[in-house]
């Protein structure tokens, strides 16, 4: 697995960077827009984390100019239709701190702004990376890196299950505000008697 690539900048351009090593090899990697913005000019040297795909058809690169881009990275692709290229898109609209802190207030319209995402899609990245980065619902975001957390609490396994069933985000955070119980299956229940009414 390629981790790191460091060298000379040989090609800068939107959306990929050619670093040339000391070997003479020039790697092309795929880079969002803020990992761009820390991509100095061509001939300045540059170190910059990296991850890569392999597909029946090809070898994808991508370069980060932070392990908490790359991590947030690969949490992105890792919902359901969030592709890559879609997943750098996300990160081109802000830092990996900016990004967490629209995870944590919910706010699903920032990422559905991206080309390639819809509501749903928006809103599954909102509910599923809310709980991978460890923040719960109307806390402020983690300052430092992302890390993962266990989801056993009963509230997010039902409020996991109203959207499921169709519910938005915001709709379900309300319908379980008025449930009672202290299992999933107890506030799942109160919430749809809840919404019934």
């Amino acid at each position: 697995m390629i981790a790191l690539v460091a060298g000379d900048v040989a090609v800068r351009r939107a959306d990929h960077v050619v670093v040339e090593t000391a070997s003479g090899v020039g790697y092309r990697l795929a880079v969002s827009g803020e990992t761009l913005r820390h991509v100095p000019a061509v001939g300045s040297q540059v170190s910059l984390h990296a991850h890569l795909i392999v597909r029946d058809d090809s070898l994808n690169l991508y370069g980060f100019a932070t392990e908490e881009e790359r991590d947030l990275f690969l949490l992105l692709s890792g919902v359901q239709g969030v592709r890559p290229k879609v997943a750098q898109a996300v990160l081109s609209g802000g830092t990996p701190r900016e990004l967490l802190r629209a995870l944590a207030a919910g706010d699903a319209a920032r990422f559905q702004a991206v080309p390639g995402i819809g509501k749903r899609t928006a809103e599954r990245i909102v509910v599923e990376l809310r709980e991978k980065v460890g923040v719960p619902a109307g806390l402020p975001s983690p300052i430092g890196t992302v890390t993962a957390s266990r989801g056993d609490d009963p509230r997010r396994i039902a409020r996991d299950g109203l959207l499921e069933l169709g519910f938005a985000p915001a709709e379900a955070d309300a319908l379980l505000e008025s449930a009672d119980g202290s299992t999933a299956e107890e506030l799942l229940a109160g919430a749809l008697r809840a919404a019934r009414r």
